[in-house]
């Protein structure tokens, strides 16, 4: 078995390529920074809208039927049982199987970040998020009702709860980490072949490419 290794000059000007592209990184990080402060702002949703949590005067939903009296609702379920039924991605949206307190099934988009438990974080009760109904052909994607239905078939499939408005925020180093990896990237594709191409001028690194030499022809 034959083993290839990269050659040292090439391990040192990727070292120094690398090494200067921490500053570039820096500056783009903090530019996230400031940016993902608007974000943050933009999908914190207030209390009582859609997406936001649930108070006392919002209505208590507990079937199908009063989901679609009521314009806007919320939905108490025991413990962690919101999220443990089945899930999936109908489109762009992580919908969740709910069971409503009566027993019927519905598909939700869940804030988790607004969900307020009372008591035992498992077995204590959960105030979702206030919603409102989304209709929607579900059975359009049987990927998705295949995820969702794993354990029990949905009561609808003709709707969504949307439980998420405007929120479902990102974390910082989700929101920025691909753009400060990628300004990494272009940063060692560029200093990497200067670096060489400089070191190979000043006669420290043998050149990438060495031009063969024309052979002579007979006639010449």
């Amino acid at each position: 078995m034959h083993y290839r290794y990269l050659r040292f000059d090439i391990w040192l000007c990727l070292l120094f390529a690398l090494f200067v592209s921490i500053f570039p990184a820096a500056l783009a990080e903090r530019i996230f920074s400031e940016k993902y402060k608007g974000y943050v702002e933009e999908h914190t949703v207030a209390d009582g809208e859609i997406g936001g949590k649930a108070g006392a005067d919002v209505f208590r939903a507990e079937s199908i039927e009063d989901l679609e009296t009521h314009d806007a609702f919320t939905v108490v379920s025991p413990g962690i049982e919101y999220r443990n039924r089945g899930a999936g991605y109908y489109g762009s949206q992580y919908l969740y199987a709910l069971t409503l307190p009566s027993g019927e099934r519905v598909a939700a988009a869940i804030n988790m970040e607004n969900v307020q438990i009372e008591g035992d974080y498992y077995s204590g009760e959960a105030t979702l998020p206030v919603g409102r109904i989304v209709r929607e052909d579900l059975a359009s994607d049987e990927t998705f009702l295949g995820q969702i239905e794993f354990s029990e078939p949905l009561s609808r499939r003709d709707f969504y709860i949307d439980m998420m408005g405007n929120g479902g925020k990102a974390s910082q180093e989700d929101y920025a980490g691909p753009a400060i990896m990628l300004v990494r990237a272009v940063t060692v594709l560029i200093f990497f072949p200067l670096f060489h191409a400089i070191g190979s001028k000043l006669g420290i690194f043998p050149p990438f490419f060495v031009r063969k030499k024309k052979k002579p022809s007979e006639w010449e």
